[in-house]
């Protein structure tokens, strides 16, 4: 369908205020002297509404379920992650003001403003999307856009399986994680599926417990009956309303949950989630982490934010994680999968450290088990390889 022809349409439509309907769009192509058939006049529908309430040409790449990101640098550089990172996408925008309006519009759908006074804005579309979006001379060139889809469903644990996400001999350790009602941290680099991950672990808690979530931007949706779904809030133009993540686990504490989860931690709500822990409550969250052995200097500096000094944070962290799961993107095919289980422990300076349980490598057919792995088999409650007792024959 000729832009100008869409373009034309548009214009006689705003001048009416009119919905694009098909009726509507037939009789605003009749007026530019053109006949079309059901499938052009559809076809024009379809481009109209993607614009006005849609993602525009992003929006065929929204609907894809394998999609999972789309970024737009260029009006002609428009990127798509499907599980197995970026790749370039078949679509484009007709200058660089096109980008610009698509974020605006898309901003004000979430209640927040982006214009030149406030060049960025991080929010929430009514579907869920996750947009992040960098106006001009802030971002150089053309404004840069990102959208994180999160789908209405979560994956199961067996579709993790058959991705390669959960790598062989994994699944019988998180089900028992989950059964041992350990708490834990999921850690990882942006983008590795900390949070697909975490989502389909809480599909597997019992379902007379209560999980209650605290999340910046709400996107974990597990598959359990009984889920209380807390998100917190920017301040609004006059610099009130706002709620932390912090004050979010401080009211969740006081709302009888068997799990408490923090969908990432990465601020000073982390001395209130380690002070859950130690008093009676299991949990769970995911933490930003190179490496799982990096995961307690990374708390470590969280925890300076809110004023906890080394000593404490680490005397809290031993006392209430026992296990980092941690993901990577393999960097040549680019699958997202379980590398490590770590269990934490202190050293003889009372710091604590993770020790590698069960570690995969690219193509492993099972877990390479490491010096934490008696501590692991303990706390899981199954015995090790001597044993062969191991829940679905892992080893």
């Amino acid at each position: 369908m000729p832009p100008s022809l869409v373009d034309a349409v548009r214009l006689r439509l705003a001048e009416t205020g009119a919905e694009p309907t098909p009726a509507r769009v037939a009789a605003a192509l009749r007026t530019q002297g053109r006949l079309l058939g059901d499938a052009e006049v559809l076809a024009v529908v379809t481009a109209l509404r993607s614009e006005l309430v849609g993602a525009g040409p992003l929006e065929p790449l929204l609907a894809d379920p394998a999609v999972t990101d789309v970024l737009v640098t260029a009006p002609d550089r428009v990127w798509v992650d499907r599980g197995r990172g970026l790749e370039p996408a078949d679509a484009g925008f007709a200058d660089a003001g096109a980008v610009r309006g698509l974020a605006q519009r898309l901003a004000a759908v979430a209640g927040r403003r982006l214009d030149d006074a406030r060049p960025w804005v991080d929010a929430r579309l009514p579907d869920g999307t996750r947009l992040h979006a960098v106006l001009p001379p802030v971002a150089v060139g053309c404004t840069c856009l990102s959208l994180r889809v999160v789908r209405p469903k979560a994956f199961g644990l067996a579709q993790l399986v058959a991705a390669g996400t959960v790598p062989p001999g994994g699944e019988p350790l998180l089900r028992a994680l989950l059964a041992a009602r350990l708490s834990f941290l999921v850690s990882g680099g942006a983008g590795v599926g900390k949070t697909t991950l975490l989502a389909s672990l809480l599909g597997l808690v019992g379902p007379a417990e209560r999980i209650v979530l605290a999340e910046d931007s709400a996107e974990l949706r597990p598959e359990h009956p009984h889920v209380v779904r807390l998100e917190s809030r920017p301040p609004n133009q006059e610099g009130a309303g706002h709620v932390t993540l912090r004050d979010l686990v401080r009211q969740a504490l006081r709302m009888r949950p068997d799990r408490l989860v923090v969908g990432e931690v990465r601020g000073p709500e982390v001395t209130e989630l380690l002070s859950a822990l130690n008093t009676g409550h299991d949990g769970c969250g995911t933490v930003h982490a190179n490496a799982a052995a990096d995961v307690p200097a990374r708390l470590e500096a969280l925890g300076s934010t809110a004023g906890l000094d080394r000593a404490a944070l680490h005397s809290q962290l031993a006392a209430a994680v026992s296990v980092v799961v941690h993901l990577v993107r393999d960097r040549r095919s680019g699958l997202r999968r379980i590398a490590e289980m770590h269990v934490l422990e202190r050293n003889d300076a009372g710091l604590v450290a993770t020790v590698p349980a069960a570690v995969w490598g690219p193509g492993a057919r099972g877990p390479g088990l490491g010096p934490g792995w008696p501590r692991l088999s303990r706390l899981l409650g199954i015995a090790g390889p001597d044993g062969a007792d191991v829940p679905g024959g892992a080893w």
